[in-house]
Formats: C-alpha cells, structure tokens, sequence
C-alpha cells in the first residue's frame, strides 16, 4: 500500500521540487524524483507479485461513498514499463533539453510536465473510478498538449492546438457518458457497476465513453491530430507522447468493456471497434509507408501498432459462450501495449540522436549514420524488430496470442489483418532501416556520446526481453485478471 501512495505522490512533490528550487538544483531533483518512483514503481510490482491486488480505500470509506484504488497485474505492468520509458527519457532529456541546447523555455518546462503526466498515468493506472479516471485524462492531456507546444515553434503550436481540440471533444464525450451512467447508477466504481442492474441509458452511456477515448487514443478516424504532434514535439517528449499517453486511455478502454459493463458487449459493437482497429492498422501503415521523415514514420505507426489493441474485443467473444482462447487474446493485447511502449520510446528516442547528430531527420540525410552511430542503428533495428512482431520480441508474443485466438474462434479475418499488418511493418521499417545502414554517409554526424547512445539500446533491448521471458509476464498479467477476460464477453 505504501508504495500504491509513494507511485502517485512522489512524482507530483518531484514536479514541485523542479519549479521551486533553485535554478541549480531543479534538475537533479527531478531525477531523484524518477529514481524514487521507479523504485516505488518495482516495488508495487513485487507487492502484486507475492500479495495480489494492492487495494487501497482513500479516506477509509468504501464505494460508492469514498474512492478506490487498486494495483492487479495490469496496471502495476503499466507502471513498471512507463517507469522504464521515464527513465530513459529522463536520460536522453538530461543532454537534448540543456538550456545550452533547447532554450530556457523548454529546458524549464520539461521536466515538471514529464513527472505531472508519470503521475497522472499512475493515477489512471490504478483508479476504480469513471470520475477519478476522467481527471487523471485531463491531466495528462494538459501536460501532453504542453509538451507538444514546448518547442514554442509554429508547427508545433499547431499541432498542439489540434491535439487540444479533439481531447477537448474526447473528454467531453467521456464525460457525458460518465453522468449518464451515475444519474442511473448512482456510482461510478467499477466493480460496484459490474454488478448493476441494467438501466435504459447504459448503452448510449458506454458508447459516449467509448467514443470519447476513441478520439484521445488515435484510434481512425480520429487520428489525424497524432502524427503532427508527435513529430512536431521534442524527441524526448515524443517518446512519452507515443510510448505511454495512449495506453490510458485504451486501459479505461478495457477497464469498461471488460470489467465495468461486459453486459452490453453486443457481437455488433465488438465487430465495429474492431473494425476501426484493423482499418488503423492497413491506413497507418500505408502513410508510414510514404512518409521521408524519420519521426512521421514512426508516428504513423503508432496509428497503426495501437489499431492491434481493439482486434482483442471480438477475439474475446461476444456470443456469451464460454470462450477458453479469450484469455490468449486479452493477454496477447496487453502484451502488444507493453512492447510498443519500450519499442516507439526507443525509436523516438534514437531520432532524436540522429536529429542532434546530423540536424536532419530525412531518410536521404540519414544515410549510413548506423556506421557512425552504431549502437542507436542497433537500438532502432532491434525496436523495429518488435514492431514488425518478429520472433522472439515482446511484439512477436502479443501477435502469436492475438493470431492463436483468431484460429481458435474461427475468427480468419482478423488473422489476416495481423498477417497485413506485420508485412506493411516490415515495408515502412524497412526504409529507414536502409538508409541508416546504407554503405555511402551522406552527412558527417557530430560526436554523440556512448552513455546517450545506450540509452534507447535499453529499452529496444527490454521489448525483445519482453518476449524472450514472456512467461513471467504473462502469469502477472493474471494477477487480478477480469473473469470476462478469461471466460469470454
């Protein structure tokens, strides 16, 4: 429990701490805030691990009076990878936001935005509540919008500005399904709405939630604001955008598919949502496929690797048979958000390397950089490895339990969508994977020291330790499992 506490608090008082003190001081107390939250972090995990679900009531009153927050497997899962994304952009920004390099605006504003959304994500990871889930949204909306802007430029003031109009709208859906669902409920604790009685609005209530984390997960048609803000951000601040802001949303995804209202899982609601994943999948990756800069190919992609996420919800059922491959594709989702995460923090993360080495992140100028900067060529082959879902990455597991459910439900369709989708991976990583390992330098990068480098090498090497060890995962992704997850919707 000390730790559920010390996850949410310590990044918050860390976000103080880099405003407050003196200039001097600000960034090393915001790395000693990452250091005690990673820490807080594993420690949570291990707590899960031996004990189960770290339940916590806020005040002592249980719903749907007072709060509840609880750790299972999931969301301390969550907590430990955006842990390891936070790292590693704690340490890439140490060297790519110094005032001397990125201006005192964003050198300032940087790290108390990145440790107000490590605790905002924490929240969400952890919550019960549809209210207490919809601020902790709003929460990192605010800081992901600033993060967008921090630049200050035009495009990036932008792109910001759009990603801010389709948040506003998301939450604004969100929220209406929330009221919609306490005028009839009276509450909004997930467990006690498992039990409701069905009421007349619960349908349109879902469905406005539904849409509204549509709209701020990227998800098409609702995708057109993420490739600018991603490529127009900081790379660090890319790598958080991408790597860790969706996966709230599509956790309040599950959470209320899966956990808070399984009851409305209509055969026809799971076929659209799923739908709209596949389409994600084909369209992202055609546009990745005909991007000539770096970051817009790997922010495409993400519209296309976040797609894979919704094929879960018919793999799961829809029938209300019992449906034993359901677990396999519920897993095999989360798998695919965990390994993306270190995957795309690592892929951003190197453009940035390659930005500071060459000042240029165009395929052409980017031309047999992996000859002088190996380690980060290495670091964004072994990412794409995992992207692509090649053997034996994290991004091979989640493909393997999606592809395994769609041949075990007879459900072909969907495996032909993950069969498209790996080979259109493999066509767009392919391109820059060309260029930076092409013979001919086209530019002469300036030094980038080994330390930078090893920093995105880590975390592509982790996703492919995600499926090289999968079995340990996988079992703590069962720690609190839903019993539609397992049973089938």
């Amino acid at each position: 429990m000390i730790a559920l506490i010390a996850g949410l608090t310590l990044p918050l008082l860390a976000a103080l701490a880099s405003i407050a003190l003196p200039l001097r001081a600000r960034v090393p107390a915001a790395l000693l805030g990452v250091a005690l939250t990673l820490i807080a972090s594993l420690w949570l995990a291990v707590e899960v691990w031996h004990n189960g679900p770290v339940a916590l009531l806020l005040g002592g009153w249980p719903p749907p009076i007072g709060i509840a927050l609880q750790a299972d497997g999931l969301g301390a899962a969550l907590g430990v990878m955006t842990a390891l994304v936070m790292v590693g952009v704690a340490l890439a920004a140490r060297v790519e936001l110094a005032p001397s390099v990125a201006g005192a605006r964003a050198s300032f504003g940087f790290w108390p935005l990145m440790l107000l959304l490590w605790g905002a994500l924490n929240a969400v990871f952890v919550s019960r509540d549809l209210f207490n889930l919809y601020v902790g949204l709003e929460l990192i909306t605010l800081t992901a919008v600033a993060l967008v802007a921090i630049s200050g430029k035009a495009q990036a003031i932008a792109a910001a500005l759009r990603y801010l109009l389709f948040a506003l709208a998301g939450s604004l859906l969100y929220l209406a399904g929330v009221v919609l669902t306490y005028a009839a409920h009276g509450t909004l604790d997930i467990t006690l709405l498992a039990t409701r009685a069905p009421a007349p609005g619960d349908a349109l209530a879902l469905g406005l939630m539904t849409a509204g984390l549509l709209a701020k997960t990227a998800l098409f048609p609702f995708h057109v604001w993420l490739p600018p803000a991603h490529s127009a951000a900081p790379a660090p601040a890319s790598a958080l955008l991408s790597a860790l802001v969706p996966k709230a949303s599509l956790l309040i995804v599950l959470r209320l598919w899966f956990e808070a209202m399984p009851d409305l899982a209509a055969p026809s609601a799971l076929l659209v949502l799923a739908s709209l994943g596949a389409i994600a999948v084909i369209w992202g990756g055609v546009l990745a496929l005909v991007q000539k800069r770096l970051k817009l190919i790997v922010a495409y992609s993400t519209v296309a690797q976040l797609g894979y996420v919704f094929l879960v919800l018919p793999l799961a059922g829809g029938d209300g048979a019992a449906q034993p491959w359901a677990a396999g594709a519920w897993t095999g989702g989360i798998f695919q958000m965990l390994s993306h995460g270190l995957a795309k923090a690592a892929m951003f993360l190197a453009a940035g390397i390659y930005l500071a080495a060459v000042g240029s992140d165009r395929l052409g100028d980017l031309r047999g950089q992996a000859r002088a900067l190996p380690m980060t060529g290495f670091a964004f082959a072994l990412a794409a490895v995992t992207l692509m879902g090649l053997p034996p990455s994290g991004g091979f597991t989640a493909k393997y339990l999606l592809m395994t459910a769609a041949f075990a439900s007879g459900q072909w369709a969907w495996a032909f969508v993950l069969v498209g989708g790996g080979l259109l991976a493999a066509a767009y990583l392919y391109r820059p994977l060309a260029a930076l390992f092409a013979r001919e330098v086209a530019r002469t990068p300036r030094p980038i020291s080994r330390l930078w480098q090893a920093v995105p090498l880590v975390l592509a090497a982790l996703s492919i330790a995600l499926g090289l060890l999968s079995a340990v995962p996988f079992d703590f992704l069962q720690i609190g499992r839903p019993d539609q997850a397992a049973e089938g919707l």
